[in-house]
């Protein structure tokens, strides 16, 4: 009912809400909110080994320190000891072992973050050291893994279509892992409330898994917890399950000292004690025809997830899942093993596995048309689902068996390559390359093709709550939470075209489980999918009243009554949007309601790995261009063009913004961006001095980015399309790049791993140039 023709603010290239708030400095974060005089902070003790046995603890004169209120371990907390989003295995405090370094043993409470910190540093405690557990190799070797063996996804018989085809490569190669490094580090603080309520404010992506794991810890029934998140300062998956921690400790102390009390890491102990992307050793098997047609692919997935099984099952499903990218493969084996590891638990990072299984297929894409001198491109295209002279594929389903009915990379892929000029510029650069010696230009495309939804089913449903004031403003809740990407904004201008209203009169509030119940995390890339539709439905349900009240009272059709451009029009009667709130509240029509949505078609076995784990798909292509320099391995990139579908875009502005950041992001995880450990399992990379994250500097000099002209055919708010993650998946074109660039100094193929540091660039030239 009074469908709108006229989008309103939906489509507008608006500016995200807060925009003043951020470049003023005015925005508040957990870290910004004014605290009473007795508020507390807290520090963990943490673990110095990788694996062991507390012996002994002596923690007199962290007791004795300045500041100090209280000290606890865990014969100290008073019910569970437990921060996992998953399987319990993961201890607030030891509970006698040690997993990893940088693992808490014991928690300080003081009246100072410093002094907190100080007073961390000076327990004495005795471990029995064990022989920790570091690498992949040594995991296999000691079949130290989650669930029992791996998990295998097939389709059809890719060993006997391999061993028969006409051609063949085959290759390993290592995926490095990634630190989150969102610009606000994990935070927490907690309230005690009369009656034992506990209310917490915390920096995170899941407010309902921060209210279950307080709940447990604290022994009361979620009711009794609230929990509000306002923004945080990125997240990108880091703060889907890390900050547990933080949250449960705040409660636990607060209940302890009935205090406030706060929480938050420095950037080394965040880094330290905070899992990472997961690392990936991917091994190939691939078959083809001699124009490149694929018939056969084999892939071996090792996947290190360190000491606890976090979220480390589904994301290793999810690069499984991608392992096809935008290929229709007939015969494919996809075997991953999830290994255990006395490191940092891996956890949730943008993308979510996808982009390893995506980066491993376009490896082999890469390693094919190097075999075949045939342009990387062409033989993508030939290998496309739905590619028209695809002549061994044996339908258009993916490994898992879902049917790909929505191929937008055809068009998308001749547009990018005419927009950016591909065919000419090739040809330049390898005209440009014959007259360099130390200078070496590469150029390479990439595709995506990203599945949207939870692969958990259940975790594809969302709440609102919405209220029309009678003076015509609008309060509007959900269950998504705010993190840079611009998630309020879109649903707000949901909101304001539902009503047909401004801008002005909207407002979004903090995320609140008192407000919505039983939310899932904002991840996946379904904020505004899962959140905008909800919010669609509550706004609608009150619309509909309203319609339904003011046609009785001018004596019209219901259908006929329209809410634009800030008034309601009744047959030949125009009111303000205000003056018809105010109408219906004097007759008693209810002007609140909640609204809920949950995602439709998606089924999925991840056991026998097969259904229809995602609702839809999401596309982009891009052509990055480098440079490089064999004396040093160092690199540039020159330009970037990007092609991205967003659907019927719910802001376009943003949604440009979050390509941009993704595809940098993208590019650093596979560049610049290296984690080490030692042989003793300390991470040494765990500060920005040793860790180095893209700047603005290592961006594009020139970087064109445009939204593919498409809409989504599916039922999604406005048929818009996710834009969080996928973009991710478009710096895989700058590791193509690279290697593109590296295969011009000789014959061999240039089988770079990632990330593709200065060091790596650099080794892999003098292999590739000595013919190795």
């Amino acid at each position: 009912m009074n469908d709108l023709s006229n989008k309103g603010p939906v489509a507008k290239p608006l500016p995200h809400d807060a925009a003043l708030l951020h470049v003023t400095g005015k925005a508040r974060y957990i870290d910004d909110i004014p605290m009473p005089v007795d508020c507390l902070h807290l520090a963990f003790g943490t673990s110095p080994i990788a694996k062991g046995r507390i012996q002994s603890m002596d923690l007199s004169e962290v007791k004795a320190s300045k500041g100090v209120v209280a000290v606890l371990t865990a014969d100290d907390l008073p019910f569970t000891n437990d921060v996992s989003p998953s399987i319990h295995d993961e201890p607030l405090l030891s509970d006698g072992t040690v997993n990893h370094v940088g693992q808490p043993v014991f928690l300080v409470v003081a009246t100072g973050h410093n002094l907190a910190r100080a007073a961390a540093k000076k327990g004495k405690i005795d471990y029995v050291e064990e022989t920790p557990i570091l690498t992949m190799d040594e995991a296999m070797a000691a079949n130290s893994r989650f669930e029992d063996g791996p998990r295998i996804y097939t389709k059809g018989d890719p060993a006997a279509a391999i061993d028969a085809a006409p051609r063949s490569v085959k290759g390993t190669f290592e995926i490095g892992g990634q630190e989150h490094f969102y610009l606000e580090g994990q935070a927490a603080l907690a309230l005690p409330q009369e009656g034992c309520d506990m209310l917490v404010s915390s920096s995170t992506q899941h407010p309902t898994e921060i209210q279950h794991k307080v709940a447990e810890a604290i022994g009361l029934p979620m009711h009794a917890v609230r929990v509000e998140t306002r923004r945080m300062g990125g997240g990108f998956g880091g703060k889907e399950s890390q900050g547990n921690a933080l949250a449960v400790s705040c409660a636990i102390a607060a209940r302890h000292t009935g205090k406030p009390c706060k929480m938050r890491y420095d950037r080394d102990d965040d880094m330290i004690i905070t899992g990472k992307r997961h690392e990936f050793r991917i091994t190939y098997r691939a078959g083809f025809d001699n124009d490149g047609q694929l018939l056969g692919v084999e892939f071996h997935h090792m996947t290190r997830c360190g000491w606890a099984q976090d979220l480390s099952l589904p994301v290793a499903d999810r690069a499984m899942l991608h392992a096809d990218n935008a290929y229709a493969i007939p015969a494919i084996r996809i075997e991953s093993h999830r290994l255990k590891t006395n490191t940092q638990s891996a956890t949730a990072y943008r993308g979510f596995g996808g982009p390893q299984g995506m980066v491993g297929i376009e490896r082999v894409m890469d390693h094919i048309a190097h075999d075949l001198g045939l342009d990387p491109v062409e033989l993508r295209k030939r290998n496309y689902y739905d590619a028209p002279n695809n002549r061994v594929r044996a339908d258009n389903t993916t490994p898992y068996g879902m049917e790909v009915t929505d191929f937008e990379l055809h068009g998308m892929t001749d547009q990018l390559l005419e927009t950016s000029d591909y065919a000419a510029r090739k040809a330049e650069i390898a005209e440009w390359n014959k007259g360099q010696s130390r200078l070496k230009r590469g150029i390479a495309f990439s595709p995506v093709k990203f599945g949207i939804s939870f692969t958990l089913t259940h975790l594809n449903q969302a709440g609102a709550l919405v209220h029309v004031y009678q003076d015509g403003s609008v309060h509007l809740n959900h269950g998504g939470t705010e993190m840079g990407q611009g998630l309020f904004q879109k649903v707000a201008q949901v909101a304001a075209s539902r009503f047909g209203v401004g801008m002005d009169v909207i407002k979004i509030t903090a995320t609140d489980t008192a407000k919505v119940p039983n939310t899932s995390a904002t991840a996946a890339s379904s904020g505004s999918d899962l959140n905008g539709m909800a919010v669609k439905a509550a706004c609608d349900t009150i619309r509909d009243r309203m319609a339904e009240f003011l046609s009785e009272r001018h004596q019209c059709d219901a259908k006929a009554v329209k809410f634009e451009d800030g008034q309601v029009i009744i047959g030949d009667d125009v009111m303000t949007f205000e003056e018809a709130a105010s109408q219906c509240y004097q007759g008693r029509i209810s002007l609140s309601s909640t609204g809920y949505y949950k995602t439709p078609k998606v089924k999925w076995d991840r056991i026998k790995g097969q259904g229809r784990p995602f609702f839809y798909f999401s596309y982009g292509a891009a052509i990055t261009e480098v440079v490089v320099d064999q004396l040093t391995g160092e690199n540039r990139i020159l330009r970037t063009d990007i092609l991205h579908d967003a659907g019927a875009s719910l802001n376009p502005d943003l949604d440009i913004g979050q390509v941009e950041g993704a595809y940098v992001q993208g590019t650093g995880w596979l560049t610049t961006e290296e984690l080490v450990w030692d042989d003793k399992g300390s991470l040494r990379t765990h500060a920005p001095s040793t860790y180095k994250i893209p700047a603005c500097s290592d961006r594009p000099d020139v970087f064109n980015v445009d939204l593919w002209d498409g809409r989504n055919p599916e039922d999604t708010i406005y048929r818009s399309k996710a834009v969080g993650e996928p973009p991710f998946n478009l710096g895989i074109s700058t590791f193509l790049a690279l290697s593109d660039a590296v295969s011009a100094f000789g014959d061999a193929y240039p089988a770079l791993d990632a990330p593709a540091t200065a060091e790596q660039v650099y080794t892999t030239i003098r292999r590739v140039r000595d013919g190795v």
